[in-house]
């Protein structure tokens, strides 16, 4: 059988107009969703490589990394790692700061940030073996408590977003919202979002989490929530990734104000016990 030939009888022709199913022909070149459709191609494309993919994720912990550092995240060359870069600060991905002789990159924003979180919860992950008791740890540390970009993300992401849920301070019921008694709970631990502009990140979204595969609190209410824990000293940094630990400090906080159970708070409370 020719490949050239269509269902249409002529060879390398596809009557689209009757035969795609909508009734309609394809959108001409220029269209806007012939528009839209370069840009999420061009966006699956600039993700569509594994270092370029290993820039992002480890830009989710919100801070700025030099080019050097990111190649030797990824195990490339710095010049391999220069000509990713270029390309994900030309797609919009990242933004680029400079101090002097040193470069900086970043992710563009919080959205980017929450897309990149978001595709990754969704896409089956195979966990990689472990094969040392420290790579089992840090595993463990990151599954139990970490930042998404600037908010809590994890086992404590997840249950404080339940708790927010549970205590009536978030409202699921037409989307996410913060709730009248959840906006007063803020203001009562001294948390004030900033102010989001319509064309800017919105005030309370959910986002996926990539380990517990359900949502956790993002927007400007979670950056807010997040930013309050690290400052009041509810969640320390573990070294310079981005898994958090919390502190006795902060799991009397979260008692009081959440009423999060101790298994959640203390990842050893939810350890089998050795026989």
């Amino acid at each position: 059988m020719n490949s050239q030939n269509t269902a249409s009888g002529q060879p390398g022709r596809l009557d689209s107009g009757r035969r795609s199913g909508h009734g309609r022909r394809n959108e001409p070149r220029g269209s806007r969703v012939h528009e839209a459709t370069v840009g999420l191609a061009t966006l699956a494309g600039l993700l569509a490589d594994h270092t370029r993919a290993a820039f992002c994720l480890a830009l989710l912990d919100g801070r700025a990394w030099t080019a050097t550092e990111l190649a030797r995240h990824a195990g490339v060359a710095p010049s391999t790692a220069t000509a990713h870069l270029h390309r994900l600060v030309a797609g919009g991905l990242l933004t680029e700061e400079r101090q002097g002789r040193h470069r900086y990159l970043r992710l563009a924003d919080a959205g980017i940030a929450e897309l990149i979180e978001t595709v990754t919860g969704v896409v089956p992950v195979e966990p990689a073996p472990v094969r040392s008791l420290s790579a089992a740890t840090r595993r463990r540390a990151l599954a139990h408590a970490r930042t998404c970009y600037d908010h809590l993300a994890g086992a404590l992401g997840v249950a404080v977003t339940d708790a927010m849920t549970g205590h009536g301070f978030l409202s699921w019921e037409r989307g996410l919202s913060l709730t009248d008694r959840g906006a007063a709970w803020l203001a009562g631990l001294g948390i004030a979002p900033e102010p989001t502009p319509p064309t800017r990140r919105a005030p309370v979204r959910s986002c996926l989490d990539w380990t517990e595969r359900r949502p956790h609190l993002a927007g400007a209410v979670g950056a807010a929530l997040c930013r309050h824990a690290l400052d009041a000293g509810w969640v320390v940094r573990i070294g310079t990734g981005r898994a958090v630990a919390v502190t006795a400090e902060g799991r009397r906080a979260f008692r009081e104000h959440l009423d999060l159970p101790d298994r959640v708070l203390d990842p050893q409370q939810g350890a089998p016990e050795k026989g």
